[in-house]
């Protein structure tokens, strides 16, 4: 597998974690242990996710960790849009993040989607059936969505 680092979107991650932190700078200091903590939090945990999984033993287990990943970007998208709502942050500089979450989104879900695609062949090569597999199930993404 990939190292981390060499990950697109690790490093679009690893750089809204940094801005994350940079922005929570201008939360209320009573926010220290609640929105501040959880945002930091849900921010960092996409980056180690993103990590953690490339050392995993198996296509399977990086896709679940991507998907951790996915679910603490969602998880960081709302505590932003919370904290805009409740006017703790100003909307002019929580509304930047949300095209660069959604970019971070779309990168997770894709390779999610291409490290399945590898455990289905990792499945297929020992042999193991697939529970409703089709004829289909070797071809790739584009070829199944090509017109017959």
């Amino acid at each position: 597998m990939q190292r981390f680092t060499e990950l697109r979107v690790w490093g679009e991650a690893h750089a809204l974690v940094q801005d994350a932190y940079k922005l929570s700078l201008g939360l209320p200091k009573d926010e220290r242990y609640g929105i501040t903590s959880q945002l930091r939090r849900a921010a960092v945990s996409v980056p180690s996710n993103i990590a953690e999984g490339t050392k995993r033993a198996s296509a399977r287990e990086y896709a679940r960790f991507l998907n951790v990943a996915e679910a603490s970007l969602v998880e960081a998208e709302y505590l932003l849009m919370l904290a805009r709502d409740l006017g703790l942050l100003p909307a002019t500089e929580v509304s930047p993040f949300f095209p660069r979450i959604d970019r971070v989104a779309r990168m997770l879900h894709a390779l999610r989607k291409s490290v399945l695609a590898a455990a289905e062949g990792e499945r297929q090569d020992q042999g193991a059936p697939e529970a409703g597999a089709t004829l289909d199930a070797g071809c790739s993404t584009e070829e199944r969505r090509a017109p017959s």
